[in-house]
C-alpha cells in the first residue's frame, strides 16, 4: 500500500515527465506530418499530444518496467516523415489517404510489438550488435536534422535544402531568431536549473521572442494561416470521438495485399521502437537496481501504440529524457507513467486551444537539439584502433544509407552488416579451444606401470582437439587448416564437441572428408560429446547423420571424452604385446603391483600377514560396494573386474573420478583417515575384491609393526605417483 508521501512523489514525477514529454511529443507529431503541408501542422501537434495522452493512461499500468514514461519519440518522427514523403513524392496518394497508410503502418507496427513480446523476442533484440544500432539511431539523428533545418530557415516548401542554403534572401529572421533562441535554453537549461525540463524552457524562451518580435510586427499575432505558428487547434468530445471511429475504419478496411506493403516499414517501426526501449530500460534499471521484464514491456508498448494509433496518435516508445526526470522528481511506480498521461489529457482538454500559438520554428530548434544528441558522436574513436574500425564502417554505412536513401533500406543495411560483423567475430575466434597429444589428457582409469609406459610411447599417435563456438561454413576451413598437418600422422583424432553449439552442413561434410583422410590410413575419427545444443534439442547423433556425417567402421562417437580416451588407450594397448594379461583370473594379493617394491623376504612376510585379514568378495556389475557418506574403513584391492568412482552433485547426476580394474586399489584416503566416504563406487562389470579393514590392520601391525611400514611405505609411493601424473595433466592442460 502506497503512503502519501509515495502519491506525493509519482504526482511530481508525472506533472515533470508530462514538461518533457509534451513539447518533445507536438515537434515529433509536426514533423512526420510536414510532408503533407502547412495545413496539416495542427493535425501533427494533436497526434503527438494524443499520442502522449494515450500511451500514458495505457503502457504504465500494464507493462514490464514500473517506471518507464512511454511518448512520442524521435525514431518513429523520422521513419513517419520518411514514409510520408515517399508517399507525397510517388503522386499516387492524396493527404488523407497518407494519413490512413502513416496509421495502418503504425498499427501493423503495434502487433508486430505485441507479437515480439508473446514470442519472447525482447532477449533477441538486445542483442543487436551496437554498431548498428548507434548506427541507425544517428541515420535517424541526421534525417530529423535535415528535416528541419528548412523549417528553422523558414524556407518555402518547395525549395531543396542546399538550395536554400545559399539563398538567404529565402530565410525567415523572426523564425531564425526564435528557433536559435530555443536551441539556445535546451543547451543553458541544465546548467541553470534542474527544476524545469530542458525543452520546456527552450520552448518558453523560443515563444518569448516571438512574441516580442511580435511588438514590431503586429502581423505576428495573427494566429490563422501564420506560417510561423502550428495553427487553430480545436479539440471537442466530437472532434475525438471521429478521430476514434475514423481510426477504426482504417482497421477495418485492411487487406491482405496492404499488409504486405506495409510489413516492411511496420517491421522497421516496430524493431527500432522496441530497441530504444529495451535501451532506456537497461539504463533505468542500472540507476534504480531494479530488473524489468522485457518481453511484457514489449507487449505494452505495442498495446499502447495500438491505442494511440487507434485515436490519431503517434507511436512512441520508452523515453530516456522523460523516464530521467520522472525520477529525479520523485516518481517510482507505474502511477507516475499514468498520471503522465492524465495531465496530457488536461492539456489536451482544456488548453489545446494554446498549442497553436507555439512557433514552429521552436519545435525545430527543439528537433535539431534532440537530433543532434541523437548522433553518436564518440563511435570516431573507433578509428583510432584497428580492431574496431569495421565496427566504425558499418555504423557509417547505416547512416550513409539512411541520408541517401530511406530508413527502411538503412534497416535492411543494417541486419546485413549485423551478419557481418557476427561472421568477423566468429571467424576471428578460433574454433579449436585446446590441442594436446595423448599422453598429456588421460582416461579416468587407474593404469599400471607397465600400462603407462606402453602409452606415453605411443602419445604422439593421438590428438585430443577441445572445439568451440560454431562450426559452419565460416570456420570449417580454419578447423581443417589447424588439423591438416596432423591428419596424416595421428592414428586416433579426438574431436571434443561438448562447447560447439552449432553444426552446418559444410561442418559436417568436412568431418566426413577428415573421417576420410583417416580411414585410408587406418586412423579413428572420434567425436566425444555432442551435446543437444548442436541439434537444437533433437538427438545430435540422428542430427548429425542427416547432415551426412554417415557411420562408418572407423567413426566413433562416445558420449563422453573420458569415454573416448579410454577406448583409445584400450584399443593401444590391445595391440601391443607387452600388455597381453589374463583378465578373467583373479590376482593373488601377492600380484598385486602394490607389493611390488618390498624386498622378496619382506614381501613373504607381509603377504602371509594380510593373507589372515583381508576379506575376499564379489559384486556384480551394478552393484554398489559404497555410497557417499558411508561409515568405513576398509582399502579394496581389484582381483578382477572394474569398478567406477563417481561424486554426486545435483539433481541426480554424477561425475566420474576414477575407473579402477583389476590390479588396482581404492578406499585407501577412508583407509588412512577413517572419515565417512566422500563418492560412490559402483561395479561396472562382475567384479572380485580384496578387502582389507584398517581395524584389523592396526590390531595386526601392533604385534607387527614392520608390515604396518611397509603398507604405508608403498601406499605412499603409489598415491605419489598418481599425484605426479594428476600435475602433468594439469599443467598440460594449462600451458595449451
Amino acid at each position: 500500500m502506497q503512503k502519501p508521501t509515495d502519491w506525493v512523489g509519482d504526482a511530481w514525477g508525472g506533472l515533470a515527465a508530462m514538461l518533457v514529454a509534451l513539447p518533445s511529443a507536438i515537434a515529433y507529431g509536426v514533423a512526420a506530418f510536414t510532408p503533407l503541408g502547412a495545413a496539416y501542422f495542427p493535425l501533427g501537434a494533436m497526434a503527438g499530444v494524443m499520442g502522449v495522452v494515450a500511451m500514458g493512461l495505457s503502457t504504465p499500468a500494464i507493462g514490464g518496467a514500473p517506471r518507464l514514461i512511454t511518448a512520442p519519440c524521435a525514431p518513429a518522427a523520422a521513419v513517419l516523415s520518411a514514409l510520408a514523403m515517399e508517399r507525397v513524392a510517388s503522386g499516387t496518394m492524396s493527404p488523407e489517404q497518407i494519413l490512413v497508410f502513416l496509421t495502418m503502418v503504425a498499427l501493423v507496427s503495434s502487433f508486430l510489438q505485441i507479437l515480439f513480446g508473446a514470442v519472447g523476442a525482447g532477449r533477441v533484440i538486445k542483442f543487436i550488435p551496437y554498431p548498428v544500432v548507434t548506427g541507425y539511431l544517428s541515420g535517424v539523428g541526421l534525417l530529423i536534422f535535415l528535416s528541419q533545418v528548412p523549417k528553422l530557415l523558414g524556407l518555402p516548401k518547395e525549395t531543396p535544402l542546399w538550395q536554400g542554403l545559399i539563398h538567404p534572401d529565402l530565410w525567415q529572421k523572426t523564425g531564425i531568431l526564435v528557433g536559435v533562441t530555443t536551441i539556445i535554453g535546451m543547451v543553458v537549461a541544465p546548467k541553470i536549473t534542474r527544476k524545469l525540463p530542458a525543452p520546456v524552457v527552450g520552448l518558453l524562451m523560443g515563444m518569448a521572442i516571438y512574441f516580442l518580435a511580435s511588438l514590431r510586427d503586429p502581423t505576428l499575432l495573427k494566429l490563422a494561416n501564420n506560417p510561423l505558428l502550428i495553427g487553430v487547434i480545436q479539440v471537442d468530445f466530437s472532434s475525438l470521438t471521429q478521430a476514434f471511429a475514423g481510426r477504426w475504419q482504417a482497421l477495418g478496411g485492411l487487406h491482405l495485399a496492404d499488409v504486405t506493403t506495409l510489413l516492411v516499414p511496420a517491421a522497421t517501426l516496430s524493431t527500432l521502437l522496441s530497441v530504444d526501449t529495451l535501451k532506456t530500460c537497461v539504463v533505468v534499471d542500472a540507476l534504480t537496481r531494479t530488473r524489468h521484464h522485457s518481453n511484457r514491456e514489449l507487449m505494452a508498448q505495442g498495446a499502447g501504440n495500438f491505442l494511440s494509433a487507434l485515436v490519431g496518435g503517434m507511436p512512441g516508445a520508452g523515453t530516456m529524457g522523460a523516464t530521467l526526470v520522472s525520477i529525479n522528481s520523485g516518481g517510482h511506480s507505474r502511477l507516475a507513467g499514468i498520471l503522465e498521461g492524465v495531465f496530457s489529457l488536461v492539456v489536451l482538454l482544456f488548453l489545446s486551444s494554446l498549442l497553436g500559438w507555439v512557433p514552429i520554428a521552436a519545435l525545430a530548434g527543439i528537433l535539431i537539439v534532440v537530433a543532434f544528441r541523437m548522433v553518436d558522436w564518440h563511435s570516431f574513436a573507433l578509428l583510432k584502433r584497428s580492431e574496431t574500425r569495421l565496427d566504425f564502417f558499418v555504423a557509417a554505412s547505416v547512416v550513409v544509407v539512411a541520408a541517401t536513401f530511406n530508413l527502411i533500406a538503412a534497416a535492411g543495411a543494417g541486419v546485413a552488416l549485423a551478419v557481418m560483423l557476427f561472421l568477423r567475430d566468429q571467424v576471428k575466434t578460433s574454433v579449436i579451444r585446446r590441442k594436446l597429444s595423448g599422453g598429456q589428457y588421460s582416461s579416468k582409469r587407474h593404469r599400471s606401470s607397465e600400462e603407462r609406459y606402453i602409452l606415453e610411447e605411443k602419445k604422439q599417435s593421438v590428438i585430443i582437439c577441445e572445439l568451440q563456438g560454431n562450426l559452419f561454413f565460416g570456420t570449417t576451413d580454419q578447423l581443417y587448416s589447424r588439423l591438416e598437418p596432423e591428419l596424416r600422422l595421428c592414428r586416433y583424432l579426438i574431436l571434443d564437441v561438448s562447447r560447439v553449439q552449432s553444426i552446418d552442413f559444410t561442418a559436417a561434410h568436412m568431418l566426413s572428408q577428415i573421417d576420410s583422410m583417416l580411414s585410408e590410413n587406418g586412423a579413428h575419427l572420434i567425436l566425444a560429446e555432442p551435446s543437444p545444443a548442436i541439434a537444437m534439442g533433437r538427438d545430435p547423433l540422428i542430427y548429425l547423420t542427416h547432415l551426412g556425417l554417415q557411420p562408418s567402421p572407423h567413426l566413433q562417437i562416445f558420449p563422453t571424452i573420458e569415454d573416448a580416451i579410454e577406448w583409445v588407450e584400450e584399443s593401444l594397448l590391445a595391440n601391443d604385446p607387452r600388455s597381453a594379461t589374463s583378465e578373467d583370473r583373479p590376482l593373488s594379493l601377492r600380484e598385486f603391483p602394490l607389493f611390488r617394491g618390498i624386498e622378496e623376504a619382506e614381501k613373504e612376510d607381509v603377504i602371509r600377514l594380510l593373507d589372515t585379514i583381508v576379506v575376499e568378495r564379489s559384486y556384480h556389475v551394478g552393484e554398489t560396494l559404497f555410497k557417499r557418506g558411508d561409515s568405513g574403513d576398509e582399502i579394496y584391492f581389484v582381483r578382477r573386474g572394474g569398478v567406477r568412482i563417481v561424486m554426486p552433485i545435483h539433481e541426480g547426476k554424477e561425475h566420474t573420478l576414477a575407473v579402477f580394474g583389476r590390479g588396482s586399489f581404492f578406499g585407501d584416503m577412508a583407509f588412512i583417515d577413517r572419515a565417512p566416504r566422500s563418492t560412490h563406487a559402483v561395479a561396472i562389470m562382475d567384479t572380485d575384491v580384496f578387502i582389507l579393514s584398517r581395524q584389523l590392520f592396526d590390531k595386526t601391525s601392533h604385534n607387527h609393526p614392520e608390515m604396518a611400514k611397509y603398507v604405508f611405505l608403498r601406499l605412499c609411493s603409489v598415491l605419489t605417483v598418481r599425484l605426479r601424473y594428476a600435475d602433468a595433466e594439469i599443467m598440460a592442460l594449462k600451458d595449451s
